[in-house]
């Protein structure tokens, strides 16, 4: 080898670390030193002979020699034994579970032998069933007899006095096996549990759905099996919805599965099953249902029962229509109970529990008594309860509280109800009604007469009183919420608001443009008053049906308001009057969309108001509630600020305070519109036709509303401190009626046609003066001007010429509704120019249009529907169309 190539020695202290630090000037000093020329004593036993060093025939060997000597395995290391140039000896074992693995390296190290695998999965079994073993010895098995009583509900007055206790009283009765009928027990079998005499109690899949639904932060579901919802249905002593909960109630099941006998198991579920109506038992079911002894019962009735099981709020063949107005109705309520109940027979059939000659005996649901039996909830009692009770569950993911968990008791719930109001309101309509109708005397025109009434405050939105009905023991349904009475013309101020708030459209723009060129209008802004006004698009052209009808809007009595040739008056006077001509067309000309968007605003849930296809929509074909139409109003009163009505302010319970009510405040229209609104609706009640109003020393807004065919009439009125609505209808309450319908008010309590004007505002001027005493009086806000006079150039007449003629009929068979055209110097001229009056309006005979009709109110009536189908009209029946004016969720407002 060549002199230039040979390694030379490494210097002492040895190691290429000190090679690399040796003298900078020799290239070669950064080379390793050769194994072995490190320069120790070790080194110099012989001269290029290792000595007595042991050679190895392997790495593994020199690397088993130097753990043993526990020599250093640094590369070109100095101590022990064993290659240089070895890996790093292994720590050594310690404690007990070797992991990470001492003797392996790489991912080896961190991969768990199978022997701690073992360890412990065996450990982890083993603790399961040791956990199982102290849960099964501590859990004991439920005596139904011992969990039949719980709290109650109390319920207070605004003034923190107590209204009533009810809710959580538990009507039951225990009964044994043997009284409650065999197809009871089959039936329950049927629907809720097929395999009950063979199964071990409880229902691993049910078990981990209800828990991965809780992991998820859902509410916990009922046990799948008969044992586990009867074990549900007795631990009244936790009703927690936690983890822990429901593996306590997996304990018991299965402690309850291995010591009781399915007899014992079935009765006791049975006896403690909530069944609606308060009824918790087979015993007290079948005496809220059916009035009779859970043995007297026939295998419908049973099936029925079984049904309701499934959830009473929604199988009560009566309804809950406080806690959801759409899916809890009657009709709804009727229909599911039925499909259940039919399903439940067929499975008794197919599971040989029942013979198919009895069960064809039942395609009907059974006929099922009074839902409502507690006399501490008569009077106006049990409406106040259904309406906190529905705030409060329909709100739960505010207050926290579901209808279950409200059905347990023990809350105390704080209402917004005034005792005084509500006293003095009942008195109001009560003076009224005994005063005024006479069903013995005229029975064909004074039955079936109902009314409904809330007040609500404008600075909270706090209901402060209601009137639902009679009775609530006797008269079901809530007259302050869901009626699906239309309002009338006591829609009329959203059209009023919605123009001073958008304006009216540009007639010479087309509808996209016209979206933003408008023109906010004034009280003074002139509009046409003349009976059978023909009615135009925004842009002058005619408006027409699917069927290429024109639309002549009546007004009261056929009466023409405002001079010849043009009729025109100011929108003060025709709120004043109540002229539909007037606000139809100016519902035209602002948009019936921006009209919709008033009302809902002002607080009318959109689900209660009827389809703007038709201009009829801007009087009143919609049916929002009493309590609505009050908290609407309210929204004026306090100069455009919005707030919704609530009734209930808190929830405590023994934990502490559950819910606090937060008032939320919209700005829905500016002070300068809501003021202006109110200022109008002042004439109404000083000189128009709400005169019956007035009260003495305060001031007072409000109008009136009547409907077609005089089924409904209302008063809304409001001074500063309180808005009320009154409503009045004729409304069999006997369901065995089919096709129940709101009925004709012609001749009503004496007089010839009921209005707003007349019984509505009376009971409302009655109420108030006795509501209000002992408040101050106060004034509204002076209002500040707005927006432009509209249509305050005099329309020329026009000259008559052979084609300044149009037939009353369409000439052009029936068509949709053509686009809205702006006319040219091309066109016949006897296509209306935007604003004209006089266009072609000259003629009184009626026409055919579906605004022919005569049947409007002394405050505006709502003409016929084109058909009785159509969206605007929302028809008369309950509970079709948009006819439910509830004012918790659904349709209804």
């Amino acid at each position: 080898m060549s002199e230039h190539r040979r390694k030379p020695p490494q210097p002492q202290g040895g190691g290429r670390a000190a090679a690399r630090r040796g003298q900078s000037g020799s290239s070669s000093g950064r080379r390793a030193a050769p194994r072995g020329a490190t320069g120790s004593p070790s080194d110099s036993h012989g001269s290029g002979a290792r000595g007595e060093e042991r050679t190895y025939g392997s790495r593994a060997e020199a690397r088993r020699a130097a753990q043993r000597g526990g020599g250093s395995r640094r590369r070109g290391g100095a101590a022990g034994p064993g290659r240089g140039r070895g890996r790093a000896a292994p720590p050594a074992r310690k404690g007990i579970i070797d992991y990470p693995r001492h003797d392996k390296y790489g991912w080896r190290r961190w991969m768990p032998s199978w022997r701690l695998v073992s360890g412990l999965c065996i450990a982890f079994f083993g603790g399961l069933v040791a956990v199982a073993g102290i849960g099964y010895a501590m859990v004991s098995v439920p005596v139904v007899a011992e969990t039949a009583t719980a709290q109650n509900n109390v319920y207070y007055w605004a003034d923190g006095s107590q209204m009533v206790a009810t809710g959580g009283e538990r009507n039951r009765q225990i009964v044994n096996l043997s009284q409650i009928p065999k197809a009871m027990q089959n039936a329950v079998i049927a629907q809720e549990n097929k395999t009950f005499r063979d199964d071990s109690g409880i229902d691993p899949k049910g078990i981990a759905r209800a828990v991965f639904n809780m992991a998820r932060g859902g509410e916990t579901q009922g046990g799948s099996t008969i044992t586990q919802q009867y074990v549900k249905n007795a631990m009244l002593d936790d009703q927690s919805q936690t983890i822990s909960r429901k593996f306590k109630e997996i304990f018991v099941s299965i402690k309850v599965g291995a010591t009781e006998d399915k007899d014992t198991i079935l009765e006791g579920y049975l006896n403690s099953a909530y069944y609606g109506r308060g009824a918790y038992g087979i015993q007290a079911a079948a005496r809220a249902y059916f009035n009779k002894d859970a043995i007297e019962m026939n295998e419908g009735e049973c099936a029925l029962l079984a049904a309701v099981l499934k959830g009473a709020t929604y199988y009560d063949p009566n309804g809950t229509p406080s806690i959801d107005p759409v899916g809890a109705s009657p009709a709804a309520n009727k229909k599911r109970a039925l499909a259940q109940m039919q399903d439940t027979l067929d499975k008794m059939v197919e599971y040989n529990l029942l013979d198919a000659e009895t069960r064809a005996k039942y395609p009907k649901l059974p006929k099922v008594q009074n839902p409502r039996s507690n006399t501490a909830l008569s009077g106006q009692i049990g409406y106040l309860v259904d309406l906190a009770k529905a705030y409060i569950v329909n709100n739960s993911e505010e207050t926290g509280i579901t209808s279950s968990k409200l059905e347990q008791g023990g809350y105390s719930i704080y209402t917004t109800f005034d005792k005084k109001k509500v006293q003095e309101l009942e008195k109001s309509v009560q003076r009224v009604y005994k005063a005024k109708i006479k069903p013995e005397e005229r029975p064909d025109t004074d039955t079936h007469v109902q009314f409904g009434g809330a007040s609500v405050d404008p600075a909270t939105g706090a209901i402060k009183a209601i009137y639902g009905g009679v009775d609530a023991t006797k008269h079901f349904t809530n007259n302050a919420d869901a009626t699906g009475a239309q309002v009338g013309s006591t829609f009329k101020p959203y059209v009023l608001a919605a123009a001073m708030k958008w304006g009216v459209r540009d007639p010479e723009l087309d509808e996209i443009q016209a979206q933003d060129e408008r023109t906010i209008v004034s009280p003074k802004s002139l509009y046409n008053g003349k009976n059978k006004l023909k009615i135009k698009n925004y842009d002058g052209s005619i408006w027409r049906n699917e069927k290429g009808e024109e639309w002549l809007q009546v007004n009261d009595g056929d009466e023409s308001y405002g001079s010849p040739p043009d009729y025109k008056i100011d929108l003060r006077e025709a709120m004043r009057e109540s002229v539909n001509s007037s606000f139809v067309q100016l519902g035209m000309d602002v948009g019936l969309d921006k009209v919709k968007e008033a009302a809902i605003d002002s607080g009318i849930l959109k689900t209660s108001l009827a389809g703007t296809n038709y201009p009829s929509f801007s009087i009143g074909t919609s049916s929002p509630s009493a309590i609505r139409m009050a908290g609407s109003y309210a929204t004026f009163a306090a100069s455009g600020k919005q707030r919704d009505p609530f009734s209930v302010k808190k929830v405590t319970s023994k934990e502490g305070t559950v819910f606090t009510h937060k008032t939320e405040t919209k700005q829905a229209f500016t002070a300068q519109v809501a003021d202006n609104v109110t200022d109008i609706l002042k004439t109404v009640v000083e000189e128009g036709t709400g005169t019956n109003a007035q009260l003495p020393g305060r001031e007072v807004a409000g109008k009136t509303g009547t409907t077609d065919g005089n089924k409904s009439a209302w008063f809304v009125g409001y001074t500063p401190q309180l808005s009320t609505a009154i409503s009045m209808f004729r409304y069999p309450d006997d369901e065995s009626i089919k096709n129940r319908q709101f009925l004709e008010m012609f001749g009503t309590g004496g007089e010839k046609k009921i209005h707003g004007a007349s019984f509505p505002s009376q009971i409302w001027a009655d109420y108030m003066q006795d509501a209000l005493k002992g408040q101050a009086p106060k004034s509204f806000p002076t209002p500040e001007p707005i927006g432009e006079v509209v249509n305050d150039v005099p329309t020329p007449s026009p000259t008559p010429t052979p084609t300044e003629t149009e037939s009353e009929t369409p000439s052009a068979p029936p068509s949709s509704t053509p686009p809205p055209t702006i006319p040219t110097p091309t066109q016949p001229t006897n296509t209306c120019r935007p604003f004209d009056f006089n266009c072609d309006d000259d003629d009184d005979s009626g026409g055919n249009g579906p605004g022919g009709g005569d049947d409007g109110g002394q405050d505006g009536g709502v003409p016929t529907s084109p058909t009785p189908t159509q969206s605007d009209g929302g028809g008369n029946n309950r509970g079709q169309g948009n006819n439910n004016g509830g004012l918790f969720g659904g349709p209804g407002g």
